[in-house]
């Protein structure tokens, strides 16, 4: 009786732990493309002032040219959409909404083999 109770509780801690690292692992590459983000746009951003200045432009002028703003704004709401399949969807379908679907499809799959 007492192995299978260890058993259990085994089997929770690793749920729990698969549960944790999935959702680091979701926090990091969130993390890792507001990096690649910031960087590229800001070096796309960057060569443009340098390129208008070599041509005489002020660097008011170059710097507040939003030519290259629709990149920013593409790439800004696909980045929002990920902020929010990481932090959002979890506030709006709960924390444990990943494991009761799981738990219906097998009781699916399980229901459906038995017919």
């Amino acid at each position: 009786m007492e192995l299978k109770k260890n058993t259990m509780s085994y089997s929770n801690k690793e749920q729990a732990y698969v549960k944790a690292k999935n959702r680091v692992d979701k926090l990091k590459a969130f993390y890792n493309h507001l990096t690649v983000y910031m960087v590229v746009n800001g070096a796309i951003y960057a060569f443009r002032i340098i390129r208008k200045l070599s041509r005489g432009k002020s660097f008011e002028d170059a710097f507040f040219d939003f030519s290259i703003s629709g990149i920013w704004l593409i790439w800004g709401i696909v980045l929002t959409i990920h902020a929010f399949s990481v932090f959002g969807l979890p506030l709006i379908l709960g924390n444990n909404w990943e494991e009761e679907k799981i738990k219906k499809f097998m009781e699916d799959e399980k229901n459906s083999n038995l017919n």
